[in-house]
């Protein structure tokens, strides 16, 4: 594959007092909101958003989540999101996630995700759409 950079994003949330578990840190589920806003940040800012594959019929469920934990977070901290996308053959969508500290880049969290394509009406596609060629080729991800 002739990917030549690091596709990802990067952005900055605030925790706040509702994603907080009675201990007063941020519960654990939580970490995987931070990933969808993280997938919303990579997708708007590199042409895959949501919107584009519902524009294109595609949906692309989540069929795997993994997150490790490394440090609590309390109410109030910025934190920084950075998805990477992970280039690869198949017909499915790989980002990994890491989840910083603002004030010192202390990771707090990793994580990965998988996602599938699938028509509008949720039947698996074995090869990838037309759309997500042209958007890899696009971005240097593809052979030409």
């Amino acid at each position: 594959m002739g990917n030549a950079f690091e596709l990802k994003s990067t952005k900055e949330i605030e925790v706040r007092f509702n994603e907080l578990d009675p201990l007063g840190i941020v519960w654990h589920g939580n970490y995987l909101k931070y990933f969808e806003i993280g997938r919303e940040d990579f997708g708007a800012k590199h042409g895959i958003c949501y919107a584009d594959l519902k524009r294109e019929h595609i949906a692309t469920p989540v069929v795997s989540v993994q997150c490790d934990y490394k440090s609590y977070v309390r109410y109030g901290e910025k934190l920084i999101i950075e998805t990477r996308f992970v280039n690869n053959p198949a017909a499915k969508v790989i980002l990994k996630y890491k989840i910083y500290r603002a004030e010192n880049n202390e990771v707090v969290a990793e994580g990965e995700t998988i996602q599938v394509f699938t028509d509008i009406e949720g039947n698996l596609l074995l090869i990838l759409p037309e759309f997500i060629v042209e958007w890899k080729r696009k971005w240097g991800l593809l052979e030409t």
